[in-house]
C-alpha cells in the first residue's frame, strides 16, 4: 500500500517522503496507512511551497504541523482540519522524539440530582429549624435552588420582591451577569411565596451585604436536625432543577431521536432560535409539577 502510493495532488519528492514518513510510522492497516500518507503529501506539498527542506525532523515539526493547518488547508470543512492535524501528530510522534503531549484530562461531571424523596426530607427539615428566620432562609434556598435552579451570585442576590406572580404562574426576576426570568416548578410555588414574603425587601436566604460571599455555608452549618441526612448542595439542587425542566421539554426524547449523546452543538443552534415568551416558558418550565 504505501511503496505504490502516487499521488496526482503533490509532486514526486513529496510523495516520496510520505512514503518514507508513513512506512516509519509503521501503520496498522491499509486504510489507516492511506489516511496517513493522504496527511503527510499535504503536509509535505506545503513544506516545499514556503520553502522547506523536506527533512522529517523539520516538517512534523509540531510548529510546522500548526503553520500547515492554519495556512494550507483552504476549503477543508473544520473536522477534516482536526483530522489531519491528529494523523500528523501521530506520524511525528513515531518518527521524531515529540515531546510528550498534554495529559488528558477528566471532564467535569453534573452533580446528581437529588430525588423527590430527598427534596421532600430537607424540606421537613427546613420546617423543624427553631426560629421563622432559619425556616424561611432554608426552605427559599431549597426551592431557589431546585424550583427555579439558581446557584452562587444568582442565588445570593434574591431578594423577596424578586419572586413575583404573573404570567400565570410563579417567576424570580434575576438580576447580575445574567439577568432573566426564571419560571419556578410549581410544587415549590406555595413555600416560596411564603419564603419570599418573609424577605420582603430583604434577601431570601438571609444576609444584608449585596456583595456578601458564601451566605449559603453559614445557613446550612446553622441547621438543626437532619442528623441522618447528607449535608445540601446547592449544585445538586440546580441539578435537580435541570433535570426537572429537562423532563418537562422531552430533552431526553429529542436527543434519542436526533442520536444525540453529547448536547455540546446545541448552543450554536438554539442561538439562532427565538426565545418563548414569558407566559409560554412559565407554561412550558413551570405549570406542571
Amino acid at each position: 500500500m504505501v511503496a505504490s502510493f502516487r499521488p496526482v495532488s503533490v509532486d514526486e519528492e513529496a510523495a516520496c517522503f510520505a512514503r518514507a514518513v508513513v512506512r516509519a510510522a509503521r501503520p496498522e492497516s491499509p486504510v489507516r496507512a492511506k489516511a496517513l500518507l493522504f496527511a503527510t503529501s499535504r503536509l509535505a506539498g506545503f513544506s516545499v511551497s514556503v520553502g522547506l527542506e523536506l527533512d522529517p525532523e523539520k516538517v512534523l515539526d509540531p510548529s510546522v504541523i500548526e503553520r500547515f493547518i492554519l495556512c494550507g488547508t483552504a476549503g477543508l470543512t473544520v473536522a477534516t482540519r482536526r483530522t489531519l492535524r491528529a494523523n500528523l501528530r501521530f506520524v511525528a510522534r513515531r518518527v521524531r522524539d515529540l515531546a510528550p503531549g498534554p495529559v488528558p484530562l477528566a471532564r467535569g461531571r453534573a452533580k446528581p440530582a437529588y430525588s423527590q424523596a430527598e427534596i421532600a426530607s430537607y424540606l421537613a427539615t427546613a420546617k423543624t429549624q427553631p426560629t421563622a428566620s432559619r425556616r424561611m432562609r432554608l426552605a427559599g434556598l431549597i426551592c431557589l435552588g431546585a424550583g427555579a435552579g439558581l446557584i452562587g451570585g444568582d442565588l445570593r442576590a434574591v431578594r423577596g420582591r424578586d419572586v413575583i406572580s404573573r404570567s400565570g404562574g410563579l417567576v424570580v426576576s434575576v438580576a447580575g451577569r445574567r439577568p432573566r426570568v426564571v419560571p419556578v416548578l410549581s410544587r415549590y410555588h406555595e413555600l416560596l411565596i411564603e419564603s419570599a414574603a418573609f424577605a420582603g425587601e430583604g434577601y431570601v436566604i438571609g444576609g444584608e451585604d449585596p456583595f456578601r460571599q458564601n451566605v449559603t455555608t453559614p445557613l446550612l452549618s446553622a441547621t438543626a436536625g437532619g442528623l441522618h441526612q447528607a449535608r445540601l448542595e446547592t449544585s445538586r439542587l440546580r441539578s435537580s432543577w435541570l433535570r426537572d425542566a429537562a423532563s418537562q421539554i422531552g430533552l431526553a426524547t429529542f436527543m434519542a431521536a436526533a442520536g444525540i449523546s453529547c448536547s455540546q452543538r446545541l448552543g450554536d443552534i438554539v442561538a439562532g432560535l427565538d426565545g418563548a415568551s414569558e407566559q409560554e416558558a412559565v407554561v412550558l418550565l413551570g405549570a406542571t409539577s
